[in-house]
């Protein structure tokens, strides 16, 4: 079962069990985060942060709900089977993605 994880700054251990550091291929940006999955397919799974820092530009970067945003609205990916969780401490962002991807996931089971 392959599991992402989307975080500009934590570790593995600091949201899940030590012992499930192997299991996640872990992305920093957005740009990783979209790259990733274009190039390995959709995980099973995707453990979402939302602030995700900075961009090189020094601008705030493209964050956890424009991950989720592409997912849904770019990608063209059956999203039906996908588990996620938003570990993000931003709670109003953290409700935003997982209304987004609940309600899409909904909408897509309905249409079945």
């Amino acid at each position: 079962m392959k599991k992402l994880f989307l975080d500009d700054v934590r570790t593995i251990e600091m949201v899940y069990d030590k012992s499930m550091e192997v299991e996640f291929d872990i992305v920093r940006t957005y740009q990783e985060f979209v790259h990733y999955i274009k190039t390995n397919g959709l995980p099973n799974y995707i453990s979402f942060d939302n602030d995700l820092g900075l961009g090189e530009d020094g601008k705030v970067a493209p964050d956890g709900l424009a991950a989720a945003k592409w997912l849904v609205y770019e990608s063209g990916l059956d999203l039906r089977n996908l588990k996620f969780k938003v570990h993000s401490a931003n709670p109003v962002a953290a409700e935003q993605i997982r209304g987004l991807l609940n309600n899409y996931i909904t909408h897509l089971k309905r249409t079945e």
